[in-house]
């Protein structure tokens, strides 16, 4: 029997103005029980979510919060625990080496449920705007908003 479409996403909105984007990734999510059925009610955030590297070579999350889940209290999860990715090792190589140039971060972008029931998250390698991109960029955002009203 095929699932039901899931409808679940959480996206980081402030990080398309803050960054440009350059490689987009889609990866998985080491969760325990309880952040899984707290993402499916949506009670996520990504907003202050970025990505680094530890010591072993491994992916993690840091800033995600996600909720604690409202019905029960025993086992209960830490909400902004950093979190492991899972990519595969030429996807971790092409990013820990992106990851080592200057200026460069790794931020997360959106959260979803995908089709088999598993939570992803889209990561991008990703490079601070300045200013005066980001006033170009609000700029286009008002034109493409007057353009839909008339």
């Amino acid at each position: 029997m095929p699932k039901a479409k899931s409808k679940i996403q959480v996206t980081n909105r402030r990080a398309s103005f803050d960054y440009e984007f350059l490689e987009t990734y889609t990866a998985g999510i080491v969760l325990v029980g309880t952040e899984i059925k707290s993402i499916r009610t949506g009670k996520a955030s990504l907003q202050d979510a970025y990505c680094y590297f530890d010591l072993s070579g491994q992916l993690y999350v840091r800033g995600l919060n996600i909720a604690q889940y409202f019905w029960g209290s025993w086992g209960q999860h830490e909400p902004t625990r950093d979190r492991k990715l899972l990519l595969t090792k030429r996807e971790l190589k092409h990013l820990r080496s992106a990851y080592k140039q200057k200026g460069l971060t790794i931020v997360a972008v959106k959260l979803f449920v995908a089709d088999n029931g598993y939570a992803k998250l889209v990561i991008a390698l990703a490079k601070g705007k300045k200013e005066y991109d980001k006033r170009q960029s609000i700029k286009e955002k008002d034109i493409r908003r007057e353009l839909d009203r008339a």
